[in-house]
């Protein structure tokens, strides 16, 4: 009766298991404003990391940059989580007025 039962919970598990491993997440399709921001942000990192292997900007300057980036990319993400997976074109303005200033802060490296 014992091997009985356990074959029964290992085989329950084993089922458990498989389902959840062939489980597909939901996907959620991307607005636009927010991949506009978005694409923004990973030319501005090109363009950073270009600089540095071109020896036109430090390290130290780069990692500057890429943390006022992460930030806008949290900023992003947030503004998103509150409604619904979409920004507002205020909140697009806002970011794309700090996309503006990082971006000068590139140029001028």
């Amino acid at each position: 009766m014992k091997k009985k039962m356990l074959t029964a919970v290992l085989a329950a598990a084993l089922m458990g298991i498989s389902t959840v491993s062939f489980a597909q997440p939901a996907r959620i399709p991307r607005h636009p404003r927010r991949t506009e921001v978005n694409h923004r942000l990973n030319r501005q990192d090109r363009r950073v990391d270009d600089k540095v292997e071109d020896g036109r900007m430090s390290r130290n300057e780069a990692k500057r940059i890429d943390r006022e980036d992460h930030q806008v990319r949290r900023e992003e993400r947030m503004m998103a989580s509150q409604d619904h997976g979409h920004i507002t074109r205020q909140e697009k303005k806002t970011l794309n007025q700090q996309e503006n200033r990082i971006s000068k802060q590139i140029r001028n490296h």
